[in-house]
């Protein structure tokens, strides 16, 4: 038995081995024009040979060309760079895409006797008076604000008590300076905060984004539930980095805030934070150190 697989394994290198040889003709002198002796082994080390190199070819190609960026899970940090600015971009541009098809509505309301000429100042103020007097609230924010807005909410001895959060540790919601603080006397339930152009809008605590969405009066808005009955809410955002249904962590991004886009804006760019718990708003300055 041994001797035989010894045969065939001799056979099968003298098979491999053997060379063959390739002729051209010339087929009026019966001239031999090329001879080329090969063997199977040759043919095999020479396909094994060409396909190394073009391997490597493509390598070189691949890691010293741009094209490396279109490699799964591998991009340099300029480009993720490049990917974040222009995703602003994009998003600053449907802002002022938006705000000029405002204008232009205004502009046909105004030839249409709609709107009164001499009401209007300049491009924002006619912006403004479409997007607070011309644009219908939606159900979703009026159900909104019948769930949170109850008489109840203006009562003083449940703003002021400071409720039960033991346990709990609340993210700051932005990096900036407090513009107006929680007062009850004017009705102004929630702290608004200066924030930085475009900067960060954080989660104060874990949760689930309830309500995402853009309202007339306060621009783009998020909501998110917490554990304790504890509800956050973030109004005048730039932008929405979540949605209704996500879950988010404390201190991980939601939305982020207005791009700086005028001297006049930068005056009024700031964070309305509100704080609700049970269904009262409560003082976020008695849970959070700004």
């Amino acid at each position: 038995m041994t001797t035989t697989k010894k045969k065939k394994h001799k056979a099968f290198w003298k098979d491999i081995k053997f060379k063959y040889k390739l002729t051209i003709i010339n087929e009026n002198t019966l001239e031999e024009v090329v001879g080329l002796r090969v063997s199977k082994l040759n043919g095999i080390s020479w396909l094994v040979f060409t396909i190394v190199v073009l391997f490597v070819i493509a390598s070189l190609i691949m890691v010293f060309t741009p094209l490396r960026n279109y490699l799964p899970g591998y991009m340099n940090s300029e480009i993720r760079e490049q990917v974040v600015n222009n995703a602003l971009r994009a998003d600053s541009l449907q802002q002022v895409l938006a705000k000029q098809n405002l204008y232009i509505a205004n502009i046909q309301d105004i030839f249409r006797g709609t709107v009164k000429a001499d009401t209007i100042q300049s491009i924002d103020s006619l912006t403004t008076l479409r997007a607070d007097t011309l644009m219908d609230i939606t159900q979703r924010e009026a159900d909104f604000r019948k769930q949170y807005e109850e008489q109840e909410m203006y009562n003083l001895t449940n703003l002021a008590a400071r409720t039960d959060a033991d346990g709990l540790i609340f993210y700051r919601p932005a990096q900036g300076v407090i513009l107006r603080s929680f007062d009850t006397r004017q009705s102004h339930i929630g702290t608004d905060i200066n924030t930085e152009s475009g900067g960060n809008i954080l989660a104060v605590l874990d949760g689930t984004v309830v309500l995402s969405t853009y309202t007339a009066q306060y621009g783009y808005l998020i909501a998110i539930q917490h554990t304790q009955g504890f509800m956050s809410v973030y109004k005048h955002c730039g932008s929405l980095l979540k949605r209704e249904g996500d879950a988010v962590t404390g201190g991980e991004p939601v939305a982020l805030a207005m791009a700086a886009q005028g001297e006049e804006e930068n005056k009024d760019r700031h964070l309305h934070f509100e704080l609700w718990h049970q269904g009262k708003a409560v003082n976020p300055e008695l849970y959070i150190v700004f």
